[in-house]
């Protein structure tokens, strides 16, 4: 029951891509069950805020989590701030109507999801997307944190995952309604976007591309496929290299663009995102014309894999303008 990555974007391989695809398939089976059992009704706003213990998480939490993102909130009766932060929270969780699920751990009594959370101190508040576990804040927050917070989780629910949020129904029974929402029609490029992930497991980064291609043609605004094209072209760039040699030759020569940009590819590969970031900015600022425009779309490139949410990127962005401008 050890949580999974610690990060929104976290690993830079195929993590993100196979997660949307095993989210999306565990969110189908969840509906199958839920239909077979006779549910599908809407949960009451008091179902929203759980208390959840370690015999329950994975239940509670980790199969939730497939559905709607989930925001754990890790308190105790002693902790003063978390009688301030917890009932913020749980406001927040029923404005949201559904698009995110409140879990309410007890430290205290749950000491070993304290110890798998790496949890130093609290109130610590984690949350947990297609069964990917991600810190989102420690400590006192205030609302217009938390809002900012919680946008940003629903966004990557919805966007990456396909997480649609629970259906609410204020005059449901408390425990009586259903946790999945009606089953969605199967999407019109599903059998493309499975062919892609079948064609990166298997090495072929050429035919991920292609097929990423195809859906975009016809749905330019795709964003699983936008993510995955990213990625996979990055792999393809990556896959006759030699790292050694790369790197020795990004050392000699830090004004050429195209070792830098070869150089920023493994970085990011082998997940030194800051590296990579790091390393294209300051090419940004020793190159001119031709040479300085591609770096920066490399860097644009690099900010698709990564994902636009993802704090290195924003602050990534913010560091671009200032070599350019």
């Amino acid at each position: 029951m050890q949580p999974r990555n610690m990060s929104m974007s976290g690993v830079v391989d195929l993590a993100a891509v196979k997660a949307a695809q095993e989210a999306k398939a565990k969110a189908e089976q969840a509906r199958a069950e839920t239909a077979r059992q006779g549910g599908g009704g809407a949960v009451s706003p008091a179902d929203l805020v759980i208390d959840v213990d370690e015999a329950g998480f994975e239940r509670d939490v980790l199969q939730r989590s497939t559905e709607v993102p989930v925001v754990i909130d890790f308190w105790a009766e002693w902790c003063e701030p978390c009688k301030q932060l917890s009932p913020l929270l749980e406001r927040l969780t029923v404005e949201y109507n559904g698009r995110v699920l409140l879990a309410k751990i007890d430290v205290d009594a749950n000491q070993m999801l304290m110890q798998q959370f790496g949890i130093q101190g609290i109130p610590a508040v984690f949350a947990v997307v297609a069964g990917q576990a991600l810190p989102l804040f420690q400590g006192a927050a205030g609302e217009a944190q938390i809002r900012q917070t919680l946008d940003q989780l629903v966004q990557v629910g919805e966007q990456r995952f396909g997480l649609t949020g629970l259906t609410v129904d204020p005059d449901a029974e408390p425990g009586g309604g259903a946790q999945a929402p009606e089953a969605a029609p199967a999407g019109p490029y599903d059998a493309l976007l499975e062919a892609a992930v079948q064609a990166l497991d298997a090495g072929d980064f050429g035919g991920a591309v292609q097929a990423y291609k195809n859906v975009l043609a016809d749905d330019p605004g795709n964003s699983e496929a936008k993510l995955g094209l990213a990625q996979a072209e990055l792999l393809q760039r990556v896959q006759g290299m030699d790292p050694q040699q790369v790197r020795k030759e990004a050392a000699e020569k830090p004004g050429d663009a195209g070792v830098q940009i070869a150089a920023a590819d493994l970085d990011l590969v082998g997940g030194h995102v800051e590296d990579a970031f790091g390393r294209l900015i300051e090419t940004v600022g020793r190159t001119a014309g031709d040479d300085r425009d591609a770096v920066r779309m490399r860097l644009l490139e690099l900010f698709e894999v990564v994902g636009a949410d993802d704090p290195r990127v924003i602050a990534a962005r913010r560091a671009l303008a200032r070599a350019l401008f």
